[in-house]
């Protein structure tokens, strides 16, 4: 029971790793399969923003740019913002953060991550095989999709295998919580990241299934013609539109709550404080899959709907504000007085709710119908969706790799390196979506290969503000591999957490803990092994 989860277990390490069903190694082996996508699809963002760094061609043509921007989203959204924290940090700890020595159905788990395997293997081949890469924009809208030579199927097929792996994963996550709890481990004593786990795993289940049939007939009617979509064969576009948008408005919330979650274990750590507003946290985060699930045609304002349609959806569209709000409000009331320590987790933990915030308020900008109507399908857009994926969720996934890395690996990185990596991250962030939302308020349309001259400074200026982010990425991701290879040893509490992952060695045993805990106490209120 010595041996940890790092150390070889079989004749072959490789095979160690590809076949175990361990819950840890599955969650390490996502998190490196993710960080390679991530870099394939922030490697095409820039190619992108360098064509937009002159008018006219730079260095590609029209037909490249709109695959890339296809690639850049399809990667970038169905394998590293989707499936992030759940696939990552939520098979990681969620068995032992509620006291279990391995999620409910390892061997499904597994499976969950040959299908991720394999849909992100078949999503780079639809760039290379058939008739060249997709080039209908990552939403696939149809009759466009449709009617394109382009490789679409094989794109549209990776992400239902995609799909499929976010559905095994929440099936485990549901039934670990509900059946693997240790010993005095009530709902009211779970951390704060398994409520938001729980809660987003009701959502890939629910809601997934809708995306997966609407690609399947995508798929069906390239190939046989059928004529559910094609308005020519008597189908019609706007339902593709509702069955895409009914899976990808909560699918933003599958990206955003675990992200809520981890931010919700790092404040109070750091804060040296309770955390205010437990129950109301914990049932915001139900709040958010509920109403969540019902304001997908906010996206649809333009599309004809009816008036009576795009008022209650207007309606739904600022209610479903309301949970979010909660949390930003209870994570400001831990901090008011708090003993707060500034490490690199509490930083970029704070930075997720500054760019989190401006992106739920321009969200809530396109919930009035009239401003709607001028900011659709607008850099606007991009930019508001920027500042709440990767403002919020890049963020919150960057917080939760510092603060969980000593636990995972057992060894710690040069905080000094952390720190410095934040400053051109954060500011060139801002420069490249911040000037995105004032391209979209001028009525610069998104997607478009090349713009007018009265658009070109602030394309310069985002073009630059690309450079100064992904500068300050390479500086955390190079801090954070040497302390993988050269870090001193991490202690089983560097930070005086407050849940029980941090009771076990770092890295944690191979089963988790030598017996399955008795908890005895509310989470977050009071740790005996705590440190200052």
């Amino acid at each position: 029971m010595n041996m940890n989860y790092l150390e070889p277990q079989g004749r072959g390490a490789v095979r160690d790793w590809i076949f175990s069903t361990d819950h840890k190694r599955i969650g390490l082996l996502y998190l490196a399969v993710m960080t390679a996508m991530f870099w394939v699809a922030v490697l095409l963002g820039v190619l992108m923003r360098i064509e937009q760094l002159t008018m006219g061609p730079t260095i590609m043509t029209p037909a490249t740019y709109n695959a890339m921007f296809t690639v850049h989203g399809v990667v970038m959204i169905f394998m590293f913002v989707v499936p992030g924290l759940p696939a990552v940090f939520g098979n990681f700890l969620l068995p032992i953060m509620i006291g279990a020595k391995d999620v409910s159905f390892p061997r499904i788990n597994l499976l969950s991550w040959y299908f991720f395997i394999i849909g992100g293997a078949l999503a780079v081949a639809s760039l290379f095989l058939g008739a060249g890469a997709p080039d209908t924009g990552w939403t696939f809208y149809v009759p466009f999709s449709l009617r394109t030579g382009t490789n679409v199927s094989l794109a549209v097929f990776a992400a239902f295998l995609l799909g499929f792996s976010s559905i095994l994963t929440g099936i485990n996550f549901i039934t670990t919580v509900h059946r693997m709890r240790a010993p005095g481990m009530s709902w009211h004593r779970m951390p704060l990241f398994v409520w938001a786990l729980y809660s987003t795993a009701w959502i890939q289940v629910i809601a997934t299934p809708v995306i997966g049939i609407t690609l399947l007939l995508v798929i069906l009617e390239r190939s046989f013609g059928i004529g559910v979509f094609d308005p020519a064969k008597g189908g019609d576009p706007v339902l593709y539109q509702h069955l895409f948008w009914i899976y990808s408005h909560p699918a933003v919330y599958v990206m955003i709550v675990p992200a809520m979650g981890a931010i919700s274990e790092i404040i109070p750590t750091f804060a040296r404080r309770t955390i205010f507003g437990y129950k109301a946290i914990a049932y915001s985060s139900i709040a958010i899959a509920a109403l969540g699930s019902l304001v997908w045609a906010h996206h649809m304002f333009t599309s004809g709907m009816g008036e009576l349609a795009n008022t209650v959806f207007s309606l739904l569209t600022f209610l479903v504000a309301v949970p979010s709000a909660i949390k930003v409000f209870n994570w400001t009331a831990t901090l008011y007085k708090g003993s707060t320590k500034l490490e690199p987790p509490m930083l970029y933990a704070l930075t997720f709710i500054l760019l989190f915030s401006i992106g739920g308020l321009t969200g809530v900008m396109q919930g009035a119908l009239a401003l709607n109507v001028h900011l659709h399908d607008t850099y606007f857009i991009v930019g508001h969706f920027h500042y709440v994926m990767f403002g919020g969720t890049g963020f919150a996934f960057f917080a939760a790799l510092l603060y969980w890395f000593p636990k995972m690996f057992g060894r710690t990185y040069d905080r000094r390196w952390a720190f410095a990596a934040w400053p051109p991250l954060f500011i060139g962030f801002n420069i490249l979506y911040g000037s995105m939302l004032l391209l979209g308020l001028q009525g610069m349309p998104r997607r478009y290969f090349d713009h007018l001259p009265q658009y070109h400074v602030l394309h310069v200026a985002a073009t630059a503000g690309s450079w100064i982010m992904v500068t300050g990425l390479a500086m955390l991701f190079t801090t954070l591999l040497r302390g993988l290879l050269k870090g001193s040893k991490a202690p089983a509490d560097p930070w005086g957490g407050l849940t029980l992952e941090w009771t076990v060695s770092s890295p944690p045993p191979l089963e988790n803990f030598e017996a399955i805990p008795t908890v005895d106490r509310a989470p977050y209120a009071y740790n005996p092994g705590r440190t200052s």
